[in-house]
């Protein structure tokens, strides 16, 4: 380490990310001094950048504030206890489930978090931010409220915290009699995690995402009307870019982390020099800079690379059995059942009226199941009987397209009501709904 004296015996020290000493930024995080620690990630991998995140809640002094601010490539970011087949349309992302590559930078991946809340959407141009405190002193509308300011100070003015602790920006002027306009677009929504001594709050801003208009895409569900899940379901809200106010003014993703920056700092009481690190983190080479009682600069792929604690926890995101195991229990069922008596959309009119496919999940395992096609009872009970042998304990994220024609195909047998095109519709219809 490199050490510069500055006044009064304040010292700075700078890491370089290709250091020869590899735990430095973890030896700072956890000094018991680091009191004050502000990153920005230049990595755009939601793995990474949420893994270090999770390394600062865990590792961080408990009476220490730290900023945490990071893009991610596209991706859909489902909460802890989120459903991906009821929030998610898993055909529009990444195939994941049986290729196990990243996918191409342009493909959006699908992301299950550690913290609660709702289901959400990144892109280059929208911002994250994460602030992690001590939990004797923290509220849910605290940093919000941070962020808010921030925005005011670059010139979002018409930006206020709602009742649900998201940030909504109000009808732009000269809008404001449209009735296709909604009131408020939501900007930035929230999610918390909270441990014995320490507070997490996450949270997004959608400053320029190029994605405005194509979320639903990512993020409607064609199973939604078959699924009843337990868990947490996403509140939906219109959206909108904070950009959409310069429209005749000019508007810079910088200057908000900039104000950020600056407004975490009035709130903690950061000292200057940390202020002047931290923004200046992109301007410089990747480097990390520490005071005697604060920590700034930038992270990237390569803390997720020395750091064991972090490159674990890459692993465990990356996981199937993380992103889809973990579901808690849900129904998928073509017809009203008891516990779940709506109305449900039209069977494909290539399928008989007398199809049935009831599937009940488990740790996103099959545990119980009715799929059969005959309009007879006792030939529907048989067809029922023999696809369930062949289903059960059947991880649905395992289910390809041609996974389904198998069973099917061995299911029904040779009985009334089964022929190849029925095996092929049939195959076609649960594999595209359960993104097959």
């Amino acid at each position: 380490m490199f050490l510069r004296s500055r006044v009064s015996g304040l010292k700075y020290a700078w890491v370089r990310h290709n250091s020869s000493v590899p735990d430095q930024f973890a030896e700072l995080v956890r000094r018991p001094s680091s009191l004050h620690q502000i990153y920005q990630s230049l990595s755009t991998d939601p793995y990474v950048n949420l893994s270090i995140e999770h390394f600062l809640l865990e590792n961080a002094p408990a009476e220490s504030s730290i900023l945490f601010l990071y893009a991610n490539r596209p991706c859909v970011v489902i909460g802890r206890n989120q459903n991906p087949w009821l929030e998610t349309d898993l055909r529009a992302l990444h195939n994941d489930r049986w290729n196990g590559t990243a996918g191409d930078e342009e493909a959006a991946i699908f992301v299950r978090r550690r913290s609660g809340g709702g289901a959400v959407f990144h892109d280059a141009g929208n911002l994250n931010y994460s602030v992690i405190s001590p939990r004797t002193s923290f509220t849910r509308d605290k940093h919000a409220e941070m962020v808010v300011r921030a925005l005011h100070r670059v010139g979002a003015i018409n930006t206020r915290v709602n009742g649900r602790h998201d940030i909504v920006m109000a009808r732009a002027e000269g809008m404001e009699n449209d009735p296709n306009e909604p009131l408020a677009r939501k900007i930035s929504g929230s999610a918390f995690k909270l441990t014995r001594h320490r507070a997490l709050h996450h949270g997004t801003c959608l400053l320029d995402s190029p994605n405005i208009h194509d979320l639903g895409r990512y993020l409607r569900s064609s199973a939604r009307g078959y699924i009843q899940a337990k868990g947490v379901e996403s509140v939906r809200s219109p959206v909108g870019n904070v950009s959409a106010a310069f429209a005749d003014s000019f508007f810079s993703m910088q200057g908000v982390i900039e104000s950020v920056i600056e407004e975490f700092a009035r709130l903690y009481e950061v000292h200057p020099d940390a202020v002047r690190r931290a923004q200046r983190a992109h301007a410089n080479d990747p480097e990390i800079f520490a005071g005697d009682g604060w920590v700034a600069g930038t992270v990237s792929e390569v803390q997720g690379e020395q750091e064991p604690d972090i490159s674990k926890g890459i692993a465990e995101l990356r996981s199937l059995d993380w992103k889809y195991t973990q579901t808690p229990q849900f129904t998928f069922s073509t017809y009203p059942i008891e516990e779940d008596p709506r109305e449900r959309p039209p069977l494909p009119s290539s399928l008989p009226s007398s199809t049935r496919a009831f599937l009940r999940l488990k740790h996103g395992a099959i545990i119980e199941s009715h799929i059969s096609v005959s309009a007879d009872e006792s030939t529907a009970s048989d067809q029922a009987s023999r696809i369930h042998t062949l289903l059960d304990g059947q991880k649905l994220h395992e289910m390809t397209l041609a996974r389904w024609s198998e069973v099917l195909q061995e299911g029904l047998g040779e009985t009334e009501g089964k022929d190849e095109a029925l095996v092929k519709e049939l195959s076609r219809f649960l594999g595209g709904l359960l993104g097959g």
